[in-house]
């Protein structure tokens, strides 16, 4: 298949939105072959490891995706899996190869030096190789200033599963045992990875304004998805390692794991208060111009009507 081509079919543009947004790591012709055979009550089993409603968001998502599923054949089916995942793929792979220098920037106050410094080609020196890299790496709840945790970690004698989270995940780098929603996935990094992804490389350290360059705009987001935040969790996490490869089933970096896991959190329908708590403050900031975070000023007619129509609803309630 032509790499050009592939790279602007619909199909495989939407791919590249829906893995950054939604599903990131996903074997798309089986989730929809598997999806067509569940709509179709020719089995009654889970769709490889995703959620069905994953499967429902992407037929959601893409006007007309359904049809074509259902009216083709299997091979039709697994023709538009590979598109969505080429695209999928396509995008996690050039997302992984600018933040592998960018995010250098990020990990000192801008003006001061980082010693020793890294190189932006070779990732070997990074993860728990490099004093930053490290302490930002290292799982929440264990302490990288103690040299032997240090040295533990450096020579894999403490292997770090992918759900053992690391501190730069949370606000200020610094993790509270006694509360740990506190502060997490708040942390400067990750809103500077965001917005190199989704709004524009040259706003990391700015306020966005219009983002007319941005992945966000060119797909009409307008607030942060949950499968957004996992997803460049997953790719900060990658940028500081030193692991060279992404591979979904690379037990050192344990990325799908990883993946999973904030995900999960985030989808946990007990966790929903902190979840949308979280949700309304990364939109607040990455997007506050989208319609969900204006407040009204008082003195418009807009103002006035939402006030006489909220009058009139007390009013008709009350009777």
């Amino acid at each position: 298949m032509d790499a050009s081509w592939t790279s602007s079919n619909p199909l495989a543009l939407h791919g590249r939105h829906f893995g950054r947004t939604v599903f990131a790591l996903c074997n798309y012709p089986a989730l929809l072959t598997a999806g067509i055979l569940r709509l179709e009550d020719l089995q009654d089993s889970p769709i490889e490891d995703y959620p069905a409603e994953v499967f429902m968001e992407l037929i959601d998502s893409y006007p007309g995706l359904l049809a074509r599923l259902t009216d083709g054949d299997e091979e039709d089916i697994i023709h538009v899996g590979e598109l969505l995942g080429k695209g999928a793929s396509g995008a996690r792979g050039d997302d992984t190869k600018t933040l592998k220098s960018a995010v250098l920037e990020w990990l000192v106050p801008r003006g001061q030096p980082l010693i020793p410094p890294l190189s932006r080609n070779m990732k070997s020196d990074r993860g728990f190789n490099h004093e930053v890299t490290g302490r930002l790496l290292c799982p929440a709840g264990l302490d990288w200033s103690n040299a032997e945790t240090k040295q533990s970690l450096k020579s894999g004698e403490i292997a770090v599963r992918g759900d053992q989270w690391p501190v730069f995940l949370y606000s200020g780098y610094e993790y509270d045992p006694d509360d740990p929603w506190k502060g997490l996935l708040k942390s400067e990094i990750l809103i500077f990875g965001f917005k190199h992804v989704f709004t524009s490389p040259s706003l990391v350290d700015r306020e966005p304004k219009a983002m007319r360059s941005g992945n966000a705009y060119l797909h009409g987001m307008k607030s942060v998805t949950k499968g957004s935040l996992a997803y460049i969790a997953t790719q900060i996490r990658f940028s500081l390692s030193s692991s060279s490869v992404f591979s979904r089933t690379d037990t050192v970096t344990d990325s799908e794991i990883f993946y999973h896991s904030i995900l999960d959190l985030l989808e946990d329908p007990d966790e929903i208060e902190e979840v949308t708590d979280l949700m309304t403050w990364w939109t607040s900031r990455v997007f506050p111009n989208s319609s969900s975070q204006r407040t009204i000023s008082k003195n418009s007619a807009l103002f006035k009507i939402r006030a006489k129509c909220a009058a009139l609803l007390a009013t008709t309630g009350t009777n």
